[in-house]
């Protein structure tokens, strides 16, 4: 495994140190104490392109119960590797824009406060499309996306007391440094964005919840980047907000469950959602009190609106964000009022509208997220395991990693209601 080193400062400025500390660490091997290699030096020395339509080894298909995957797990000592190889295989787009290709790549060291990851589940997001298409969030190539992540902890490091090997966690990984993306069979997690995955959940629901979550509650209680509310995990935040009612565009998407889920630990009420009505069932079941036809008009979505709470609203969430919920939202919001976009704004507004229109970025691995989101994980693992939050519907999809490409080009065309899209990247 190639070894990695580590610093504490969050965000861009974490990785920049942690560039220039493999820079150093490289060098200080020159003195003949043995080669080491370099990541992404090259896509030809690092990495090793494979046909996306190659087979899965039938080998890898063959699958055991958690229990014995836990049990077999943590009898391998902390600090050994001798059982694990030295590469894996990854999703990796060679260039900007280019074809993603599955390749071989280095299997990373954890660095303090970090642990490997054996990456059993990897969900899909729409924000995978749009890093992919429009070069976005990607500093340099070969590069390695993903962002929902469940496996087995492989190896702690130095400083790690809440993981030990063999424990299953979720987590949110980052797609600006390929060795915390969740695309490849092996990862390095911050452990700040991560917890245990309870033994009601299987992995693949689990992987569910990271990235949904975290645009959901940096949306809300963001002080930096968000409405800035009193959040659940504060004094007095719980149920804080009894008897205001809220907005949600886009109810069963992933983020706008957890937005649902988030506003009724919040105390808000009555919630109200669009969606197809399909999913209103299960809307209802993690907390909406009213699903609204996302398809009506905007006159009669106006009127379904005012019938159930008389007035405009104060507090709205566009988890969807095109420039018809956002106008929609625009025209339904109070005085005063605020609404959460995750797609840039699109509204037009005067220098004396007291309305306020907050795009977000939902990453808590940003700077300006950190600390929101360090604080939201730890709480999440207790919120799980109680009922509280519950994951996303899972469509597993075959084929492992290679089966990617293909499932992403489903969000371009609409294709993608009310389900997280899985792969096993174990699979592959």
């Amino acid at each position: 495994m190639t070894q990695r080193t580590h610093n504490k400062h969050p965000g861009p400025i974490r990785r920049r140190l942690r560039l220039l500390g493999k820079a150093v660490q490289f060098l200080s091997r020159l003195d003949g104490r043995g080669p080491h290699p370099i990541h992404e030096a090259s896509l030809n020395s690092s990495f090793h392109s494979l046909p996306l339509s190659q087979e899965p080894n039938p080998s890898i298909h063959s699958t055991l119960d958690i229990q014995s995957t836990l049990d077999i797990q943590s009898t391998l000592d902390i600090h050994s590797t001798l059982d694990m190889p030295d590469e894996q295989l990854a999703l990796v787009i060679p260039s900007k824009q280019a074809t993603f290709a599955v390749a071989g790549r280095k299997i990373p060291q954890p660095g303090p406060g970090e642990v490997l990851v054996k990456l059993q589940a990897t969900a899909l997001n729409p924000s995978d499309v749009k890093i992919h298409k429009d070069g976005t969030s990607v500093d340099s190539y070969p590069a390695v996306l993903g962002t929902d992540g469940a496996g087995i902890v492989e190896e702690i490091g130095e400083g790690v007391t809440r993981f030990d090997p063999g424990e299953r966690i979720f987590f949110h990984g980052a797609c600006d440094d390929n060795d915390l993306a969740t695309f490849q069979q092996y990862c390095v997690v911050t452990t700040d964005f991560a917890a245990k995955v309870p033994r009601s959940l299987s992995l693949d629901q689990a992987c569910t919840i990271a990235c949904g979550m975290g645009t959901a509650a940096i949306g809300m209680y963001g002080t930096i980047n968000g409405i800035g509310l009193v959040p659940p995990w504060d004094r007095g935040g719980w149920s804080k907000y009894k008897g205001w009612p809220i907005l949600i565009f886009g109810g069963a998407g992933s983020v706008g469950n957890y937005v649902i889920q988030l506003a009724k630990m919040s105390g808000f009420s009555p919630i109200i959602t669009t969606a197809s009505l399909k999913h209103t069932e299960h809307l209802k079941s993690i907390g909406a009190n009213h699903v609204i036809d996302r398809y009506l008009s905007l006159p009669a979505l106006k009127q379904a609106v005012m019938k159930i709470t008389g007035s405009r609203i104060h507090m709205m969430y566009d988890s969807i964000s095109t420039a018809e919920t956002q106008e929609a939202a625009w025209s339904l919001l109070a005085p005063g009022g605020k609404l959460v976009v995750t797609q840039p704004s699109l509204i037009s507004k005067d220098a004396y509208d007291s309305r306020q229109v907050i795009p977000i970025n939902g990453s808590p691995q940003s700077d300006e997220n950190w600390e929101t989101g360090k604080r939201l994980w730890a709480h999440l693992e207790r919120w799980v395991e109680d009922g509280h939050i519950r994951p996303n519907n899972v469509e597993l999809l075959s084929g492992g990693l290679r089966a990617i490409p293909e499932a992403l080009e489903r969000f371009n065309a609409g294709k993608v209601d009310g389900v997280k899209m899985v792969v096993r990247p174990q699979e592959t």
